[in-house]
């Protein structure tokens, strides 16, 4: 064993953003610390003068290192294995108003035990003609704002503390054609979504927005800084206090959202993703399969649970949806719930909303 060891450590926990790298750090710390310890093991301090050369030599050099180890361990490996664990959450979440049935903001049931969100569906950017064609970033308002006006999201939320709006931007359709992604250019589409998109957020009072696209003409490239843009600067402008993207299991869907994630990850707030895009009839451990496949690929994301109400794919409550949910929650995964649509929940009295929203409230 050498007789003088030199390290030079210097920890930045706020440039760590590999917190692996940073755990592999401090088991070479540790490691050093056992070799130190061993070797007063080794030589008798007080029987070979040896040793105290020894002894002393090290000593001079470790005492730093060893109190800057033991004030990581205690003050930040605990604080990380906090930030890390997947937690619940009560979250639940319901698009609204696409399908022009008058379904109202109050028709919906609101347990105030959980965080609500309403998402108004959809702005597009398409003109409002008898045949809409893209207009490059310029939204338009397609979701039914008769019964969903201005009034009413205020409305809403002053009667209820724990809801809030936002608005979903796409959609699969506009009147009779796909709605695609079309944009000109990046900057062009970005100067107009932001302006247009903040003039909307005002009037309607609103608190988020939703990425639903689902149809393209544009790379996942040109997608992801589109996209980016425009949420980072509505939130660096402080017009919205969340974003959420919809993708679904499709290559060309995936390709998008992915690109978009792996550079804008850090300002996305939830993944709805439309595990009802899965076939009919999809079982509770098919559903588990597909829940972990997507959070390792949304990684670090919090995904949602989601059903459509129509019964038309996917796991269905009927099915067991809910026996799922729990299986989530007992692995601390269910980050919240999510439905497509009130429009189609009307019909059946909102008994699966009431149902999601007390399995979220209920205590843990």
């Amino acid at each position: 064993m050498e007789t003088r060891l030199e390290h030079q450590c210097i920890i930045t926990t706020e440039t760590a953003q590999n917190q692996n790298l940073f755990l592999n750090f401090l088991n070479v710390l540790n490691s050093v610390k056992t070799q130190y310890i061993m070797a007063c093991k080794e030589y008798s301090f007080h029987s070979n003068p040896k040793a105290q050369i020894y002894y002393y030599s090290v000593a001079m050099e470790f005492p730093k290192l060893f109190l800057t180890l033991l004030i990581i361990e205690a003050l930040f490996i605990p604080q990380m294995q906090v930030q890390a664990a997947p937690t619940n959450s009560n979250l639940f979440r319901e698009y609204i108003g696409a399908e022009f049935n008058n379904v109202k903001f109050t028709d919906v049931p609101i347990n105030p035990g959980v965080e609500f969100h309403f998402l108004l569906s959809f702005a597009i950017d398409y003109d409002t003609s008898a045949s809409p064609s893209p207009t490059n970033g310029k939204f338009n308002i397609f979701w039914d704002s008769q019964n969903l006006s201005p009034s009413q999201v205020s409305s809403i939320k002053s009667a209820h503390s724990n809801v809030k709006v936002g608005l979903s931007l796409g959609g699969d359709s506009v009147a009779n054609g796909f709605a695609f992604f079309s944009p000109s250019s990046v900057d062009s589409w970005v100067s107009n979504a932001v302006s247009s998109l903040t003039t909307i957020i005002k009037q309607y009072h609103l608190d988020g927005i939703d990425i639903d696209y689902e149809h393209f003409k544009g790379d996942p490239d040109t997608f992801a800084e589109c996209i980016g843009q425009l949420i980072s600067t509505l939130k660096r402008n402080k017009v919205i206090s969340f974003a959420s993207i919809a993708p679904f299991d499709d290559d060309q869907v995936q390709k998008h959202y992915l690109a978009l994630w792996n550079k804008y990850g850090n300002q996305i707030d939830y993944v709805n993703f439309q595990f009802y895009a899965y076939d009919k009839g999809t079982t509770v451990s098919q559903f588990m399969d597909y829940f972990h496949t997507q959070s390792s690929k949304y990684k670090g994301g919090k995904v949602l649970a989601s059903f459509i109400s129509d019964g038309s794919g996917g796991l269905s409550p009927q099915n067991g949806f809910f026996t799922a949910c729990n299986r989530l929650r007992s692995q601390q995964q269910l980050h919240g719930i999510f439905i497509w649509s009130a429009d189609d929940s009307k019909a059946n009295g909102f008994r699966f909303e009431k149902q999601s929203q007390a399995l979220l409230a209920s205590p843990q």
